[in-house]
């Protein structure tokens, strides 16, 4: 559920050469510069550099990811004798990573047993008086097998899957409409419904398909109300608009008693949208204090609505309560910088852990709710924007499946130890 090609990575490039913005970001995620190793006499360190924007855009809040230099994490050095601060004499400092100067940005040093110390970022107040908060903690565990499962689509924002073997993908592109597209197991692809503008967020409902349009960088910073979201019956194929007068609605997801949510992540009036099942032709905004919101998931059990950012200095969850979207809220801090994260789509597992793709990182995360820990599961993938575990026929129901703004779908296998 990102925001398109120009949302997420560098909407600059798309702005300075041709002064107009379609969907939103453009150009791969700059690689992490290394940082010197410190000398022996030195204890090991992690360093944030400063990050300061070239320019800003209205909306926008914090650095473009790929335009700001990601955080980076210096080479740890070999022990010393001298145990860490704060830390009992019979306690040894933090060992050192086996691979000293390739460190990903996103990835900390390994934690001791109390995942808390190794905070990624300084806790923040939230925007919410009666808000908590959970600082996560990045821990070292054993990555998932990836594997490419298709290529040469356009620009993939999101997924679902059917329930009747075909994977549903909202492609877009940088000029013009864009399509819901399938994919079989066997890689067979299609074109399920086209000629609309800025595919976002799909909700599979039944025999149903929802999906919005009007996902584009341009409409979100004009404050445009051309998005709508449409619904699509899998065996008829008629196509009906469900609601519209929206703004940019990027992620979609559907409550147990009907109503439908969507997210903006650009623009004077970033959050949450409600459109009630009664009256579908009234969404009204739910709250505009969860930052530049973009991934949407309810839990298995209805009862709890995750909603992720993209544009904030820091990678965030907010945790709501389904039944009162406009009472308190759990922020959950994600491991590493916000700017060079890009946090986009999420999708809630069995496990009940929340897993979020990492567009500007080019990883995916899982985060667990409770303690806020997270554990990086895959990494090049450059771009990722959205995250599901399979489905249906022909589809591992224990892995994740992720799309790209380059265009193609990766799988993700657990080690049997995960």
């Amino acid at each position: 559920m990102g925001a398109m090609l120009l949302s997420r990575v560098a909407m600059v490039g798309a702005l300075v050469a041709t002064g107009a913005i379609v969907g939103a970001p453009i150009a791969v995620a700059q690689p992490a510069p290394v940082q010197p190793a410190p000398t022996p006499a030195e204890p090991a360190a992690t360093t944030t550099p400063t990050v300061a924007p070239p320019f800003s855009l209205p909306g926008l809040t914090s650095p473009l990811p790929g335009v700001a230099a990601p955080t980076t994490t210096a080479a740890p050095v070999a022990p010393t004798t001298t145990a860490a601060p704060a830390v009992a004499p019979t306690t040894s400092a933090a060992p050192a990573a086996a691979t000293p100067a390739a460190t990903a940005a996103p990835t900390a040093a390994p934690v001791t047993s109390t995942p808390a110390s190794s905070a990624a970022a300084p806790a923040a107040a939230t925007t919410t008086p009666s808000a908590t908060t959970t600082t996560a903690a990045a821990q070292s565990c054993t990555p998932w097998t990836a594997s490419e499962v298709a290529s040469g689509f356009g620009m993939l924002e999101n997924l679902a899957f059917d329930g009747r073997g075909k994977m549903l993908l909202s492609e877009g592109t940088l000029f013009g409409d864009g399509a819901i597209r399938t994919l079989s197991p066997g890689g067979k692809t299609g074109t399920l419904v086209s000629d609309f503008t800025g595919p976002g967020g799909i909700v599979v409902n039944g025999d149903t398909i929802l999906f919005t349009t009007g996902n584009n960088a341009m409409a979100g910073l004009s404050n445009s109300k051309n998005g709508t979201v449409e619904s699509l019956d899998l065996d008829t194929g008629e196509q009906t608009t469900v609601a519209k007068g929206l703004t940019m609605p990027n992620g979609l997801a559907k409550l147990a008693n009907g109503d439908l949510l969507v997210t903006r992540n650009l623009g004077s009036d970033q959050g949450l949208t409600r459109i009630p099942a009664a009256q579908p032709g009234t969404p009204a905004s739910v709250r505009t204090d969860l930052g530049s919101a973009n991934g949407l998931a309810v839990s298995a059990d209805g009862a709890t609505v995750y909603v992720g950012n993209t544009f904030d200095a820091n990678t965030e969850i907010r945790e709501l309560d389904a039944t009162d979207l406009k009472g308190a809220v759990h922020t959950i801090k994600v491991a590493g910088s916000g700017s060079s994260n890009a946090g986009d789509d999420l999708t809630v597992g069995a496990d009940g852990n929340i897993y979020m793709a990492l567009n500007g990182a080019g990883k995916v995360v899982r985060v667990d709710p409770t303690t806020g820990s997270t554990c990086e599961i895959g990494s090049d993938l450059p771009l990722t924007s959205s995250v599901r575990f399979g489905s249906g026929p022909g589809w591992d129901p224990a892995a994740l499946y992720t799309t790209s703004f380059d265009g193609s779908v990766h799988k993700l296998v657990p080690p049997k130890s995960s």
